[in-house]
């Protein structure tokens, strides 16, 4: 089931419509050239998990474009009213979990204005990925870590509809018998996961730290990452932000890839090399995680 909850300035709250049936213009810059943004985001039992977080990054994606975007409030109408549709149509047995997904697009070629939409739908299990872990393949992203600032033209860092290069990452890893990727620069340095961002955690002296790559190497802001460090911080754990190279995973005494559906998913071999896992401190950073959301 698919609701789909249309932002349109004649509907304060959102223009719902029927999912079942074409929605876009076919001149849409966002199907001709993927020409747009979006934002997912889990909901539970019909509450958003950290929309402000999302529309935050939403904003600082549109800016990276030159794209103008629908203000905060029509958003957070829209998504209310998706989620008021969504629960009312729930049938038995659901878990409660809806996967949240913001999306615009530059709109129709010539028209100058944006195309947006909220959809929601049943947030897909990942609790066995979660409690078992997955296997990830290291995998070359095609630039260096400071392409970001040396070319802002490639849009590094925002959210955008061009996704075409991480949905092929990921079926190249389970075509080779993994689940999941982590990029890496040309230069060697560790990047993100193709929907997710990577956390590690290791103890020296009896100091935790939890870890994560810098920023500036031009990988997106993780709203789940930012949650759970909050959290962690004040549980008394120190953080820190790379720059981190394959062996700090390799080093580390537990990695995860964080993201906003599947939450934390710890990874148990990276490229066919077994990593060090902690069903303990799975359920610890876990446990942080779900309640910082």
């Amino acid at each position: 089931m698919t609701v789909l909850v249309f932002l349109d300035s004649a509907f304060p709250d959102g223009r719902p419509a029927d999912a079942g049936v074409p929605q876009l213009m076919i001149n849409d810059l966002g199907v001709t050239r993927g020409d747009g943004i979006f934002e997912s985001l889990l909901a539970v039992d019909g509450v958003p998990r950290k929309p402000d977080a999302h529309l935050d990054r939403m904003a600082s994606s549109a800016q990276l474009l030159e794209l103008e975007i629908p203000p905060r409030t029509a958003w957070e109408r829209a998504i209310a009213t998706a989620l008021a549709l969504h629960t009312e149509a729930e049938t038995a047995g659901s878990t409660g979990r809806a996967a949240v997904k913001l999306v615009v697009t530059r709109g129709v070629e010539g028209a100058g204005t944006p195309t947006a939409w909220v959809q929601v739908t049943p947030a897909s299990d990942a609790s066995r990925q979660r409690s078992e872990g997955i296997r990830v393949l290291l995998l070359d992203r095609g630039y260096d870590s400071l392409a970001a600032a040396r070319a802002p033209w490639l849009l590094l860092g925002a959210k955008t509809l061009s996704y075409a290069v991480n949905m092929a990452a990921l079926r190249y890893a389970r075509q080779n018998g993994a689940d999941d990727a982590i990029f890496t620069s040309s230069d060697g340095k560790v990047l993100e996961g193709p929907t997710s961002t990577v956390v590690l955690a290791r103890e020296r002296d009896g100091v935790r730290t939890l870890l994560t790559p810098e920023r500036k190497s031009g990988i997106l802001a993780g709203t789940t990452q930012d949650a759970l460090f909050r959290a962690a911080e004040a549980a008394g754990w120190e953080l820190g932000y790379g720059p981190l190279v394959p062996e700090d995973l390799f080093a580390a005494d537990g990695v995860w890839l964080a993201s906003s559906i599947r939450l934390l998913v710890p990874v148990r071999s990276i490229d066919g090399r077994e990593l060090p896992f902690s069903e303990v401190l799975n359920t610890e950073l876990t446990k942080l995680a779900d309640a910082a959301l």
